[in-house]
Protein backbone atom coordinates (compact mmCIF):
# COMPACT_ATOMS: atom_id res chain seq x y z
CA UNK A 1 0.00 0.00 0.00
CA UNK A 2 3.06 1.98 0.76
CA UNK A 3 4.73 1.60 -2.83
CA UNK A 4 0.98 2.55 -4.56
CA UNK A 5 0.26 5.50 -2.49
CA UNK A 6 3.93 7.18 -3.45
CA UNK A 7 3.64 5.58 -7.13
CA UNK A 8 0.01 7.19 -7.96
CA UNK A 9 1.41 10.18 -5.91
CA UNK A 10 4.34 10.66 -8.21
CA UNK A 11 2.26 9.69 -11.44
CA UNK A 12 -0.15 12.33 -10.56
CA UNK A 13 2.67 15.19 -9.69
CA UNK A 14 4.42 14.05 -12.76
CA UNK A 15 8.20 16.23 -13.68
CA UNK A 16 10.87 15.87 -11.28
CA UNK A 17 9.17 13.91 -8.32
CA UNK A 18 8.09 11.17 -11.22
CA UNK A 19 11.71 11.63 -12.53
CA UNK A 20 12.97 11.47 -8.89
CA UNK A 21 11.11 8.46 -8.23
CA UNK A 22 11.11 6.11 -11.14
CA UNK A 23 15.17 7.05 -11.12
CA UNK A 24 15.52 6.21 -7.32
CA UNK A 25 13.22 2.36 -7.41
CA UNK A 26 15.23 1.50 -10.73
CA UNK A 27 18.70 2.65 -9.15
CA UNK A 28 17.64 0.78 -5.91
CA UNK A 29 16.35 -2.45 -8.44
CA UNK A 30 20.12 -2.04 -10.06
CA UNK A 31 21.47 -2.64 -6.57
CA UNK A 32 20.10 -5.55 -6.10
CA UNK A 33 21.52 -6.97 -9.99
CA UNK A 34 24.63 -5.67 -8.98
CA UNK A 35 24.61 -7.87 -5.52
CA UNK A 36 23.58 -10.81 -8.10
CA UNK A 37 25.93 -10.25 -10.49
CA UNK A 38 29.03 -9.89 -8.16
CA UNK A 39 27.64 -12.60 -5.64
CA UNK A 40 29.25 -9.98 -2.87
CA UNK A 41 28.13 -7.21 -1.14
CA UNK A 42 27.89 -3.90 -3.06
CA UNK A 43 31.29 -2.51 -3.58
CA UNK A 44 31.95 1.24 -3.69
CA UNK A 45 32.24 1.63 -7.14
CA UNK A 46 29.13 -0.32 -7.34
CA UNK A 47 27.71 2.12 -5.53
CA UNK A 48 28.53 4.32 -8.45
CA UNK A 49 26.47 2.50 -10.83
CA UNK A 50 23.88 3.16 -8.20
CA UNK A 51 23.57 6.88 -8.40
CA UNK A 52 24.56 6.87 -12.79
CA UNK A 53 21.57 4.78 -12.74
CA UNK A 54 19.25 6.92 -10.70
CA UNK A 55 20.87 10.99 -12.32
CA UNK A 56 20.03 9.25 -15.87
CA UNK A 57 16.02 9.65 -13.97
CA UNK A 58 16.97 12.93 -12.32
CA UNK A 59 18.69 14.85 -15.77
CA UNK A 60 15.61 13.41 -18.23
CA UNK A 61 13.19 16.48 -17.21
CA UNK A 62 15.83 18.89 -17.00
CA UNK A 63 17.76 17.70 -20.38
CA UNK A 64 15.87 15.03 -22.50
CA UNK A 65 16.12 11.54 -22.82
CA UNK A 66 20.02 11.79 -24.85
CA UNK A 67 21.12 12.96 -21.80
CA UNK A 68 19.68 10.22 -19.36
CA UNK A 69 21.19 8.02 -22.30
CA UNK A 70 24.94 9.63 -21.88
CA UNK A 71 24.83 8.83 -18.07
CA UNK A 72 24.12 5.30 -18.69
CA UNK A 73 26.44 5.49 -21.52
CA UNK A 74 28.95 7.01 -18.37
CA UNK A 75 28.23 4.13 -15.91
CA UNK A 76 28.87 1.58 -18.60
CA UNK A 77 32.23 2.59 -18.91
CA UNK A 78 32.79 2.56 -15.41
CA UNK A 79 31.49 -1.04 -15.40
CA UNK A 80 34.49 -1.75 -17.62
CA UNK A 81 36.65 -0.46 -15.54
CA UNK A 82 35.98 -2.99 -12.78
CA UNK A 83 37.03 -5.79 -14.61
CA UNK A 84 36.13 -8.90 -17.02
CA UNK A 85 33.84 -11.06 -14.49
CA UNK A 86 30.38 -10.61 -14.60
CA UNK A 87 30.61 -7.40 -17.38
CA UNK A 88 28.43 -8.68 -20.05
CA UNK A 89 25.89 -8.92 -16.99
CA UNK A 90 26.88 -5.76 -15.57
CA UNK A 91 26.22 -3.78 -18.88
CA UNK A 92 22.60 -5.57 -19.90
CA UNK A 93 21.53 -4.55 -16.19
CA UNK A 94 22.60 -0.89 -17.01
CA UNK A 95 21.18 -0.92 -20.35
CA UNK A 96 18.10 -2.68 -19.50
CA UNK A 97 17.35 -0.17 -16.30
CA UNK A 98 18.23 2.82 -18.48
CA UNK A 99 15.74 2.26 -20.80
CA UNK A 100 13.17 1.23 -18.58
CA UNK A 101 13.62 4.47 -16.71
CA UNK A 102 13.73 6.35 -20.54
CA UNK A 103 10.51 4.73 -21.09
CA UNK A 104 8.49 4.94 -18.12
CA UNK A 105 9.40 8.92 -18.33
CA UNK A 106 8.73 8.98 -22.02
CA UNK A 107 4.89 7.49 -21.24
CA UNK A 108 4.34 9.62 -18.23
CA UNK A 109 5.16 12.90 -20.67
CA UNK A 110 3.18 15.86 -19.38
CA UNK A 111 -0.33 15.72 -19.47
CA UNK A 112 -3.34 14.01 -18.14
CA UNK A 113 -3.17 11.23 -20.58
CA UNK A 114 0.15 9.92 -19.10
CA UNK A 115 -1.27 9.56 -16.21
CA UNK A 116 -4.19 7.63 -17.09
CA UNK A 117 -1.64 5.57 -19.28
CA UNK A 118 0.70 4.83 -15.92
CA UNK A 119 -2.90 4.02 -14.14
CA UNK A 120 -3.94 1.56 -17.08
CA UNK A 121 -0.34 -0.12 -17.39
CA UNK A 122 -0.41 -0.71 -13.40
CA UNK A 123 -3.61 -1.79 -13.37
CA UNK A 124 -3.25 -4.38 -16.11
CA UNK A 125 0.38 -5.75 -14.53
CA UNK A 126 -0.68 -5.72 -10.76
CA UNK A 127 -3.79 -7.45 -11.29
CA UNK A 128 -2.64 -9.57 -13.70
CA UNK A 129 0.00 -10.65 -10.79
CA UNK A 130 -2.59 -10.63 -7.84
CA UNK A 131 -5.14 -13.00 -9.80
CA UNK A 132 -2.32 -15.47 -11.07
CA UNK A 133 -1.07 -16.05 -7.32
CA UNK A 134 -4.58 -16.72 -5.95
CA UNK A 135 -5.47 -18.68 -8.94
CA UNK A 136 -2.98 -20.69 -8.97
CA UNK A 137 -3.14 -21.65 -5.19
CA UNK A 138 -6.59 -22.13 -5.17
CA UNK A 139 -6.98 -23.82 -8.34
CA UNK A 140 -3.32 -25.58 -8.79
CA UNK A 141 -2.86 -27.75 -11.86
CA UNK A 142 -0.43 -28.33 -14.24
CA UNK A 143 2.72 -26.34 -13.78
CA UNK A 144 3.73 -23.73 -16.20
CA UNK A 145 7.22 -23.48 -16.33
CA UNK A 146 8.38 -25.70 -13.92
CA UNK A 147 12.37 -25.62 -14.95
CA UNK A 148 12.02 -21.81 -14.64
CA UNK A 149 9.53 -21.31 -11.92
CA UNK A 150 8.39 -24.11 -10.17
CA UNK A 151 4.95 -22.50 -8.10
CA UNK A 152 3.77 -21.15 -11.83
CA UNK A 153 0.78 -22.99 -12.71
CA UNK A 154 -1.45 -22.40 -16.11
CA UNK A 155 -4.18 -22.17 -14.56
CA UNK A 156 -2.77 -19.06 -12.49
CA UNK A 157 -1.78 -17.78 -15.86
CA UNK A 158 -5.04 -18.31 -17.70
CA UNK A 159 -6.30 -16.48 -14.18
CA UNK A 160 -4.31 -13.50 -13.95
CA UNK A 161 -4.81 -13.06 -17.88
CA UNK A 162 -8.17 -13.19 -17.24
CA UNK A 163 -9.03 -10.43 -14.50
CA UNK A 164 -6.27 -8.42 -15.80
CA UNK A 165 -7.56 -7.99 -18.61
CA UNK A 166 -10.69 -7.31 -17.64
CA UNK A 167 -9.32 -4.72 -15.14
CA UNK A 168 -7.67 -2.91 -17.76
CA UNK A 169 -10.61 -3.10 -19.70
CA UNK A 170 -12.22 -1.22 -16.99
CA UNK A 171 -9.81 1.76 -16.77
CA UNK A 172 -10.11 2.25 -20.99
CA UNK A 173 -13.36 2.76 -20.66
CA UNK A 174 -12.81 5.16 -17.98
CA UNK A 175 -9.62 7.02 -19.75
CA UNK A 176 -10.74 6.61 -23.35
CA UNK A 177 -13.39 6.51 -25.51
CA UNK A 178 -11.63 4.53 -28.20
CA UNK A 179 -12.64 1.44 -29.65
CA UNK A 180 -13.20 -1.51 -26.94
CA UNK A 181 -11.78 -4.18 -29.20
CA UNK A 182 -8.35 -2.11 -29.05
CA UNK A 183 -8.47 -1.95 -24.92
CA UNK A 184 -8.68 -5.45 -24.82
CA UNK A 185 -6.51 -6.58 -27.28
CA UNK A 186 -3.51 -4.15 -25.71
CA UNK A 187 -4.84 -5.20 -21.97
CA UNK A 188 -4.08 -9.01 -23.02
CA UNK A 189 -1.34 -8.38 -24.73
CA UNK A 190 -0.14 -6.88 -21.78
CA UNK A 191 -1.08 -8.44 -19.46
CA UNK A 192 0.32 -11.81 -20.91
CA UNK A 193 3.96 -9.29 -21.53
CA UNK A 194 3.37 -9.01 -17.58
CA UNK A 195 4.25 -12.91 -16.69
CA UNK A 196 6.35 -12.89 -19.43
CA UNK A 197 8.58 -10.23 -17.76
CA UNK A 198 8.23 -12.73 -14.25
CA UNK A 199 9.26 -15.81 -15.92
CA UNK A 200 12.31 -13.61 -17.46
CA UNK A 201 13.65 -12.78 -14.06
CA UNK A 202 12.71 -16.29 -12.52
CA UNK A 203 15.08 -17.83 -15.30
CA UNK A 204 17.63 -15.36 -14.03
CA UNK A 205 17.68 -15.45 -10.59
CA UNK A 206 17.64 -19.24 -11.04
CA UNK A 207 21.34 -18.63 -13.42
CA UNK A 208 22.44 -17.24 -10.34
CA UNK A 209 20.57 -19.46 -7.84
CA UNK A 210 18.75 -16.62 -5.32
CA UNK A 211 15.20 -16.92 -4.57
CA UNK A 212 14.57 -13.24 -4.10
CA UNK A 213 16.64 -10.30 -5.81
CA UNK A 214 16.42 -8.85 -2.10
CA UNK A 215 14.77 -8.24 1.05
CA UNK A 216 13.99 -4.52 1.04
CA UNK A 217 9.73 -5.28 0.96
CA UNK A 218 9.12 -7.48 3.48
CA UNK A 219 6.94 -10.72 2.52
CA UNK A 220 7.95 -9.57 -1.27
CA UNK A 221 11.52 -9.70 -1.79
CA UNK A 222 13.08 -7.50 -3.46
CA UNK A 223 12.53 -4.39 -6.03
CA UNK A 224 13.13 -6.44 -8.95
CA UNK A 225 10.62 -8.92 -7.80
CA UNK A 226 7.92 -6.38 -7.54
CA UNK A 227 9.10 -4.41 -11.14
CA UNK A 228 9.66 -7.58 -13.25
CA UNK A 229 6.17 -7.47 -14.61
CA UNK A 230 6.13 -4.14 -15.45
CA UNK A 231 9.36 -4.53 -17.99
CA UNK A 232 8.00 -5.94 -21.17
CA UNK A 233 4.73 -4.10 -20.41
CA UNK A 234 6.80 -0.96 -20.49
CA UNK A 235 8.58 -1.35 -23.11
CA UNK A 236 5.21 -2.15 -25.22
CA UNK A 237 3.28 1.12 -24.28
CA UNK A 238 6.20 3.22 -25.34
CA UNK A 239 6.23 1.50 -28.50
CA UNK A 240 2.41 1.09 -29.23
CA UNK A 241 2.28 4.60 -28.65
CA UNK A 242 5.42 6.36 -30.16
CA UNK A 243 4.17 4.20 -33.45
CA UNK A 244 0.75 5.14 -33.50
CA UNK A 245 1.19 8.87 -32.36
CA UNK A 246 5.24 9.91 -32.24
CA UNK A 247 7.30 9.34 -29.26
CA UNK A 248 6.45 12.91 -27.68
CA UNK A 249 3.16 11.88 -27.60
CA UNK A 250 3.27 8.16 -26.64
CA UNK A 251 0.39 8.51 -23.34
CA UNK A 252 -1.93 9.94 -26.69
CA UNK A 253 -0.56 6.86 -28.78
CA UNK A 254 -1.77 4.42 -26.57
CA UNK A 255 -5.00 5.81 -25.09
CA UNK A 256 -6.98 7.49 -28.05
CA UNK A 257 -7.33 5.98 -31.81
Amino acid sequence: MVLIALTATALYIGSYLFAAVVGAVYGGAYREWETMVSRAPLSPVGMVLVGLVALSGLVYPLLGFVASLVVIAVACVVAAAMGREGLLWRIAGLVLFGLLIVSALTMRGEGMAGIWAGVYLGTVVWMTDSAAFFTGRQIGGEKLAPDISPSKTWSGALGGLALGTGAGLVVWLFATESPIWIGLLLSAAISILGQSGDLAESAIKRHFRIKDSGDIIPGHGGLMDRLDSLTFGVFFVVIVGGLHAGFGLVAEGLLYW
